[in-house]
């Protein structure tokens, strides 16, 4: 099987109510790039890659066209079925950009899936669950009654975790979510106080020498890992690292050096399904718990990380979040991937398991092949 062609489809995905807060801003819409990649049986797979933002990672929308222009024309002939081979032709075309070849990772695992007729997650080692929890990540800056509402009436909808954005406003009032959210659910879900990097130093060790009764985990606090490693043995909480986790190198960076307990991983910011397989056996040999989940994205990237998510082992698995409830829309009408009950059901059928409506993405804006 040879790649005869690779198409890349510009998109925007409506946030609901136009409106998401995280503390590097507000969220009212996102971008995302699809990829299309048909071989000479006829078979299609697809792909996608989606920041949230241009200051959340280092790559943007606009950025990861560009690095898609640069590999397609030296992937067409290729077999899309020879993933590991794939990962090296994609190597040698370009540097980096991981986001971008993300996007062929997962067309290639999805088109292959058709090809052997297996689900997505057969291909990455066999799905232990048809039903991934997942967790619900509350806004930033909402005020503390309302976030505190959110939080109770998620757990009440069945999300075996609550993921509570801090930062971006006085401390004070992050302390005050977490206590009032741990007096309304207390452990009938877990609690993970995530900054997306939006903390001092500082701040972390107060929230976290404030709150010592409460069992939650802290992920990425703050901006870079060698501020977290400077501040870790003074911490009275698990830390996670999700945003400095930039690739498998940096994964095994921090667990070589004791940084952290745990991740909360982007499928696509490690390089896609393959890497991400990686991640996942590199976290079950250190007993690391961690997520499987993408910055925003459709039901590509969704279907994507359930499948992944299926695969990892119950106890060191954290959930996949996926975009969709916070989101207007699906590419997928009859078979979107949805949570419902604070579960994402595996997506069936061979491949990803999900029928883009390719209408909605209009005419590609590039063409190869």
């Amino acid at each position: 099987m040879k790649i005869t062609e690779i198409a890349v489809f510009d998109h925007v995905l409506p946030v609901k109510n136009s409106s998401f807060r995280m503390p590097i801003g507000q969220i009212t819409e996102v971008p995302t790039t699809l990829v299309r990649i048909t071989a000479d049986n006829g078979l299609v797979g697809w792909g996608e890659t989606s920041p949230i933002s241009p200051i959340y990672q280092p790559h943007h929308a606009a950025g990861d066209r560009a690095a898609l222009s640069e590999l397609a024309p030296g992937l067409l002939g290729v077999d899309p079925t020879h993933i590991v081979s794939l990962h090296r032709r994609m190597h040698g075309l370009l540097d980096g950009h991981h986001p971008a070849k993300a996007a062929i990772d997962i067309a290639a695992h999805d088109l292959t899936g058709k090809h052997y007729g297996v689900p997505v997650s057969t291909l990455l080692g066999g799905a232990l669950t048809d039903r991934v929890p997942s967790y619900y990540a509350t806004s930033a800056g909402e005020t503390v009654d309302h976030m505190v509402d959110k939080a109770e009436a998620a757990a009440e909808e069945g999300y075996p975790r609550l993921q509570l954005k801090v930062g971006g406003r006085p401390i004070e009032e992050d302390i005050e979510v977490i206590r009032k959210v741990w007096e309304r659910v207390g452990n009938r879900v877990r609690l993970a106080v995530d900054g997306n990097r939006g903390l001092t130093t500082r701040d972390t060790l107060r929230l976290s020498r404030e709150c010592p009764d409460i069992p939650f985990v802290i992920e990425q606090p703050c901006r870079t890992i060698e501020e977290i490693a400077s501040i870790r043995s003074q911490l009275h909480h698990a830390v996670y690292l999700d945003e400095a986790t930039r690739d498998v190198s940096t994964v095994l960076d921090a667990i070589g050096r004791g940084i952290c307990d745990g991740f909360g991983m982007k499928v696509t910011r490690v390089g896609g399904l393959h890497q991400m397989a990686l991640v996942r056996d590199i976290c079950e040999i250190r007993s690391m718990p961690h997520t499987s989940d993408d910055e925003w994205g459709g039901d590509i990237i969704a279907a994507a990380c359930v499948h992944l998510a299926s695969t990892v082992q119950p106890r060191l698995n954290e959930g996949a979040w996926i975009a969709q409830p916070y989101l207007d829309g699906s590419y997928d009408p009859d078979g979107g991937v949805r949570v419902e009950g604070g579960h994402i059901a595996v997506p069936q059928g061979p491949g990803l398991g999900v029928h883009p409506d390719a209408t909605l993405f209009g005419e590609p804006s590039a063409t190869f092949g």
